[in-house]
């Protein structure tokens, strides 16, 4: 089934992904991998995380290419990162991006919620 819209929420450890269209939605989760991905911080020492993994991003980018219309959102800088990775490696896919925001860690049913009135609105912009 080809799904119009997908919702990402992605952290430092996995990336929710919920492709949906008016009648039904699915659900697919990456996880990093990483067996540790925050380190600790010493004094004058790095930014305290592990540097972003492009095998990860690259694992979401290929779930996110049969959609037409992406939405990115997480708690913290990984959907940034996740964004310039996209831009640098996955072109096509981030020409599809609409927006990247914050969200905390909502249920996937939440997600899902917020994608629906998120798209509604875009669309009535347009």
């Amino acid at each position: 089934m080809t799904f119009q819209h997908v919702i990402a929420w992605i952290d430092h450890a996995q990336a929710h992904l919920i492709s949906f269209n008016a009648d039904t939605a699915s659900t697919a989760v990456i996880k990093t991998g990483a067996g540790h991905p925050h380190l600790h911080v010493k004094a004058g020492g790095g930014a305290g995380h592990a540097a972003e993994s492009a095998r990860y991003f690259d694992d979401v980018a290929q779930a996110l290419a049969p959609s037409t219309e992406i939405l990115i959102v997480g708690p913290g800088m990984e959907k940034l990162a996740l964004m310039k990775h996209l831009i640098k490696h996955h072109h096509g896919v981030a020409e599809r991006v609409m927006s990247v925001e914050t969200v905390d860690h909502p249920s996937d049913g939440q997600l899902l919620q917020f994608a629906r009135k998120y798209f509604v609105k875009a669309d009535m912009m347009r």
